[in-house]
């Protein structure tokens, strides 16, 4: 059964396209246009309440919330392609710990700095200076926290790519190569060799380059 994904230009939708990639599951897309409100639509709704993307449907099975999905395929598909969750249950524990650092400390002002820096006009919003400072000094104390972790493992959640980076991915792409802002990561040494390293990943490389960001 080809798994369905809906929303594939949009930044958490990437998330979900790199697991399946790098767990070798197969997968369709199915394009939600955000800017003519489609993510709004009664049917689509049924879908997902909140009128968010992704959602994924496999076969009779539905589930929404990037992290959610990839949590759910890394597991499934634990004999098959990259492992991402780590082999033994402690591994496994530091692999969840940053997925919550990344939604609750990384996501929030770097999904703010996209906002506004981005896509000011599909919310339509008016760019605040201040919002952007603010944002941009949290994302500096949390990037700081990350050159430490960094200076003493591979990736975040040891010595192999898991899940915690591919979470990273889709807002990392935005700071560094779409909001001029890239010098956050690369004034960090060990943070910079670690963007490297996983922007390098022929998934991610694929699937930038078969879903490009939503037009502004």
């Amino acid at each position: 059964m080809v798994v369905k994904v809906y929303g594939p230009h949009c930044a958490s939708t990437k998330r979900v396209l790199v697991c399946l990639l790098e767990k070798e599951v197969e997968f369709e897309v199915i394009p939600v246009d955000l800017t003519k409100g489609e993510h709004k639509d009664p049917e689509f709704l049924k879908l997902q309440p909140f009128g968010a993307v992704p959602v994924i449907q496999d076969g009779d099975y539905t589930l929404y919330e990037s992290r959610a999905i990839i949590r759910f395929y890394a597991d499934k598909y634990r004999s098959q392609g990259v492992e991402l969750l780590g082999r033994t249950a402690e591994e496994r524990g530091v692999v969840e710990q940053w997925l919550e650092v990344e939604a609750h400390n990384f996501h929030p002002p770097a999904y703010d700095l996209a906002v506004h820096l981005l896509f000011a006009p599909i919310f339509g919003i008016t760019p605040d200076p201040k919002v952007i400072e603010e944002s941009e000094a949290k994302l500096l104390k949390v990037l700081d926290v990350y050159e430490e972790r960094l200076s003493k493992s591979k990736y975040l959640g040891g010595d192999f790519f898991s899940l915690a980076d591919i979470s990273h991915l889709p807002f990392l792409d935005y700071i560094v190569n779409k909001m001029n802002k890239g010098y956050l990561i690369k004034e960090r040494k060990h943070v910079s060799g670690w963007w490297d390293d996983i922007s390098r990943r022929p998934s991610w490389k694929k699937v930038i380059q078969l879903y490009p960001p939503p037009p502004v």
